[in-house]
């Protein structure tokens, strides 16, 4: 049975890749940060029977420990190690970065670094960002497509990926970057602007929300579904030998065109009701994110599967069930009043 080791499990792209790796017949093992609350929503669905012997497992640890990693590594042995791990807010990057910085790219390095000192090294994917590429110089972005990001994370991201690409040159392990651009799903974090346009539109559907505030509508972003790209991420770990792909659609639309397709699964103008708030603003913008796929299409026999309409659509009526169970509550609330 093969032993994969998840950093950020308890996320969007780590609760998806968890689901393909049970269902491959992996042992996964879940890095978790300690916390005085459980932040386990998005992978509670896969505890099975609680007599059986358990497939998943969750263990304490942190980018930011070093130790604590090494000993982790060492103590299970993994045949995959998956860095999903980060604070991965771009706009939160600019209020923190020395906090991004030590998490994002220092972790990274930590991380790789216990890999190299254990006795039997396990394969590495390093979850990579389209981010790097920031002020891009052509469209649409490859993997040699020059990187010029415009955040704390963006930079961030783009140290992970040299030392990656460094410990792989330099020490011959099996390590992969995946660049990926910004892919979504009903479990996207509510901070993100594609689950809080789908959580606003669905509110003020039902009476929750007066009003939707955003930042920048003209940005552009090349955006996929993160169940479509988990099996990517697994793919690259698959290879015969490492090497760094970009996961993309293939295809941009702007945030205003994201609006407009939620809005419209909702029989809403959304003109009535969407503001701009300069608060949302990024002190520096990256304006147009699009990336080809090519070579993973070729290499790792990948496509995706969702396009931009279904993924809006998918969002919505799963963010519809939400804001329908926040009514009824206001209303068991009101009527206990």
């Amino acid at each position: 049975m093969n032993k994969a080791l998840v950093t950020g499990i308890t996320g969007q792209d780590g609760s998806y890749l968890a689901e393909l790796l049970l269902a491959r017949g992996y042992e996964v093992w879940g890095l978790i940060r300690r916390s005085s609350s459980f932040h386990t929503g998005r992978i509670d669905h896969l505890y099975k029977d609680p007599h059986e012997q358990p497939r998943l497992r969750l263990l304490y640890g942190d980018l930011t420990d070093g130790g604590n990693l090494s000993a982790i590594i060492n103590e299970i042995q993994p045949d995959e190690v998956y860095n999903l791990g980060a604070q991965s807010h771009v706009r939160v990057s600019f209020d923190m970065p020395v906090y991004t910085v030590n998490t994002d790219a220092l972790g990274t390095l930590r991380l790789l670094e216990a890999i190299r000192l254990s006795s039997r090294p396990p394969k590495f994917y390093q979850a990579s960002s389209s981010e790097m590429y920031g002020k891009v110089v052509e469209t649409p972005q490859t993997e040699k497509t020059p990187f010029h990001p415009r955040s704390p994370y963006g930079c961030a991201k783009l140290y992970s990926f040299w030392q990656t690409v460094n410990y792989r040159e330099a020490y011959g392990l099996f390590a992969c970057n995946g660049i990926l651009f910004n892919h979504e799903s009903p479990r996207r974090g509510e901070t993100f602007v594609t689950r809080k346009i789908t959580r606003g539109a669905t509110r003020i559907k039902l009476g929750l929300q007066d009003k939707l505030y955003l930042g920048n509508l003209d940005a552009k972003r090349d955006w996929g579904f993160a169940g479509d790209y988990v099996e990517a991420i697994w793919l690259m770990l698959q290879q015969d030998k490492p090497d760094d792909y970009v996961v993309a659609t293939g295809e941009s639309h702007s945030v205003r065109e994201f609006v407009v397709e939620v809005f419209s699964c909702l029989d809403l103008d959304w003109t009535k009701y969407v503001e701009i708030d300069e608060r949302y603003y990024r002190p520096s913008e990256v304006d147009h994110l699009q990336g080809d796929a090519s070579k993973a299409r070729k290499a790792l026999k990948w496509e995706p599967k969702v396009g931009f309409k279904k993924l809006a659509q998918m969002m919505t009526e799963a963010d519809m069930k939400i804001a329908d169970r926040e009514r009824i509550i206001g209303w068991r609330e009101k009527a206990g009043q």
